[in-house]
């Protein structure tokens, strides 16, 4: 059963109040949906299962996952210390025709303005079906943080854009990195090349780093 998408944010934080506290089996449940024995070969269920439960409508489309509401939603893996285990995906890095894209306008600008997150128990420890889900808050970045995501966004796309997109390592940028993202190393895409040609790379993605993350829960914690 697909949940109703929400009309107002207070529906969608009524939404997010209900399954504070389930378990990944109770929602599957509640949305009739089988729970995989791991997420070996089901990368993605925890995060359909959590829109499929809260009505979002996006799917894989460019634009935030509650697109009336301006809101984006990400799931957040966290350990037994209440810590991110992973960066959090946001979108896909373009690597061609660079025209025009600035922070502001960019899908990543769009998804990072106002999210909802939602902490979820993320231990290998414990069976897939038995984690529990958090209390989800909304977050809209401040001017401290839109400056380094802005900033950190403004770098990578500019040595993308002069061909070196081969040389931006996981190290670079201070809250928003940019790394492979392809199922397999066959999976190529076009992107510019030293000399303004294009050549076949690996799909890049954004990622907000674990440390960013981290910060923002321990914000909404106090």
């Amino acid at each position: 059963m697909t949940t109703t998408p929400p009309q107002t944010e207070q529906q969608l934080m009524q939404l997010v109040y209900a399954i504070a506290g389930m378990n990944i089996a109770q929602v599957a449940q509640q949305c009739e949906q089988i729970v995989p024995e791991n997420l070996m070969h089901n990368k993605g269920f925890v995060g359909q299962l959590i829109e499929m439960a809260l009505g979002a409508e996006s799917g894989s489309l460019a634009q935030p996952d509650f697109p009336h509401l301006g809101i984006e939603l990400k799931t957040l893996p966290i350990n037994a210390q209440g810590r991110p285990k992973e960066s959090t995906y946001v979108s896909v890095a373009p690597l061609t025709d660079l025209g025009g894209i600035h922070y502001e306008n960019s899908i990543v600008g769009q998804k990072l303005n106002h999210v909802l997150w939602i902490p979820i128990e993320g231990e290998q420890s414990i069976p897939l079906a038995e984690r529990r889900i958090g209390q989800g808050f909304l977050w809209k970045p401040s001017e401290h943080q839109y400056q380094q995501l802005h900033r950190d966004f403004t770098e990578i796309m500019e040595t993308i854009a002069l061909g070196q997109v081969e040389t931006i390592s996981a190290h670079q940028g201070e809250v928003l990195q940019l790394r492979p993202k392809a199922a397999n190393a066959k999976a190529l895409t076009q992107a510019i090349g030293p000399e303004g040609r294009k050549m076949m790379t690996l799909p890049r993605g954004f990622y907000l780093r674990p440390s960013f993350t981290a910060s923002l829960l321990d914000h909404f914690i106090r």
